[in-house]
């Protein structure tokens, strides 16, 4: 694939169901805040996004996600992030629910009450089904199909946009209200995550993930997932100013918390009269959604393919279909995990809010691999990236911080979690000598302090925890705790490849 299969591939993951929601739950937090919301979350995403680029570009591989963490840190720091990943292919169940949700404005019969009926069971399975046989055939079938919905995606909101402003542009909403920040400048960081801000942009490291299939992988993925990224941001940035001017006066009585839709554009197209935008909203909801669960259904085929790597799985699960270069047997273990999320999921913001930790500790991770790599095979990596030095610690510290402003009441579930994958390690590993485990466990068991003491400070602090640590010296202590296990990660994982490189040298024979 080339940068343009690449690029459409990263833009149709992160434009899924956010789009749809995400304006109306940033504003419901932050008020017009949320403006400032996306555009940070885009420059961050940027930060994090070339430490990923660095690897993916330098040393392409199906699955690198899962993949840099074992060979800058070992087995255990691998098997934690390696779980987080197989948990998150509950994204795509999410995905799935939001088309139901939409369709149910033409078959209402999907849903008995809040839940889905068994006819919405069966048609949500029909269609997890039809986006994995979508997958099945191969590569170029996958990247054209692709690149068709992309556009449809990309054509759709940019034309909600123009329109709703054209039709509903109120000039003053910016300073009504309560003003910019309503709710005060803190509630923009609680926006991130349970807006679904990150949720949304999450998904520009896809291009990476299929590096392994790319043409020119040195010059195609680094610009294939900054173009994803911008055009993503100003399609956001454009959906949150048409959301804050189109909303009614009289959906305001309450302020911005007050306003709830369960359709937010196609409602408010309705209320503006154009009936006509209406109706491609409600379609483009479906379309939406199943091409974001279309690339993240792919993109984890190629994570479950890693994992078996990783010794996680069964080596079963590595065989590639030599017909269509499909890892197939992970592709289906992904379509059958997302079946079993499928009934006990929740609402959309419950699962944005949590699947986006997930993925942000395989950011983190990532992070420290890159720099413990580049210090120790600097000829390698040196110039693919420039300032990963601090762009590396910079951008763990940030996703260390947009985990814990997901709030306690996420990271309680998301954590413990996580942290299954401690035991998971020793389970599958369970039959090497003792000496080789503890080493092992000593050189990740720093991955373990980062989220204990994440969840510590997570429970103490002033986003939904006791309130023992108030604001922003919550942060602040977050942030240097944060950069402390930095160091940590990079000085365990430096230990890991000298003593790697170690027992792979041969010995040298002694002088007679």
């Amino acid at each position: 694939m080339g940068c343009w299969g690449l690029g459409a591939i990263g833009f149709s993951d992160i434009v899924g169901s956010g789009w749809l929601f995400g304006a109306m739950y940033a504003a419901r937090i932050a008020g017009p805040l949320s403006l400032l919301c996306w555009l940070a979350v885009g420059a961050l995403a940027g930060l994090v996004a070339m430490v990923m680029v660095e690897l993916g570009a330098s040393r392409p591989e199906a699955g690198g996600t899962v993949r840099w963490p074992l060979y800058a840190n070992g087995p255990l720091v691998a098997s934690v992030i390696s779980w987080a990943v197989l948990l998150s292919v509950g994204a795509h169940a999410a995905e799935v629910t939001a088309i139901l949700g939409y369709l149910s404005h033409w078959l209402p019969w999907l849903y008995d009450g809040a839940r889905l009926s068994w006819a919405g069971v069966a048609l949500a399975i029909a269609i997890t089904v039809s986006l994995g046989a979508l997958n099945w055939f191969g590569v170029r079938l996958f990247a054209r199909v692709n690149l068709l919905v992309s556009i449809v995606k990309l054509a759709v909101p940019t034309l909600t946009v123009i329109l709703l402003l054209a039709s509903g542009f109120h000039p003053h909403r910016l300073t009504e209200h309560g003003g910019f920040a309503p709710y005060g400048w803190s509630a923009g960081l609680s926006a991130l995550s349970m807006g679904g801000i990150i949720y949304s942009v999450n998904g520009f490291q896809a291009p990476v993930e299929f590096s392994g299939e790319a043409r020119d992988p040195r010059r195609d993925v680094p610009r294939a997932v900054l173009t994803a990224i911008a055009l993503a941001v100003l399609l956001y940035v454009g959906l949150q100013l048409a959301y804050l001017f189109a909303v009614p006066e009289q959906a305001l009585v309450h302020g911005w918390r007050g306003v709830r839709f369960d359709s937010p554009f196609g409602q408010l197209a309705l209320l503006l009269n154009l009936h006509w935008l209406a109706f491609l909203l409600y379609a483009d909801a479906v379309v939406s959604p199943g091409g974001g669960a279309f690339v993240g259904v792919a993109a984890h085929a190629r994570r479950t393919y890693a994992l078996a790597k990783n010794r996680m799985l069964p080596h079963w699960f590595m065989r590639v279909h030599a017909g269509s270069g499909i890892p197939r047997r992970g592709l289906a273990l992904n379509v059958a995990m997302t079946l079993l999320f499928l009934l006990p999921f929740g609402g959309w913001q419950d699962v944005v809010s949590t699947v986006g930790d997930l993925f942000l500790l395989g950011y983190a991770t990532s992070a420290v691999a890159a720099y413990t790599l580049r210090a120790v095979d600097r000829g390698r990596l040196s110039g693919w990236v420039p300032g990963v030095r601090w762009i590396a610690p910079v951008s763990f510290v940030v996703a260390t911080l947009f985990v814990y402003w997901s709030s306690w009441h996420r990271l309680r579930v998301t954590l413990p979690l996580a942290l299954l994958g401690a035991p998971l390690f020793w389970l599958v590993r369970r039959h090497e000598p003792t000496a080789v485990l503890l080493r092992e466990v000593r050189k990740g068991c720093w991955l373990l302090a980062w989220l204990i003491g994440l969840l510590a400070l997570s429970a103490l602090g002033d986003f939904g925890g006791a309130g023992a640590l108030p604001q922003p010296y919550d942060s602040l202590l977050v942030a240097g705790f944060s950069l402390g296990m930095f160091c940590w990660g990079v000085g365990s994982g430096r230990r890991h490849l000298a003593e790697t490189d170690a027992l792979s040298r041969p010995e040298t024979p002694s002088a007679p």
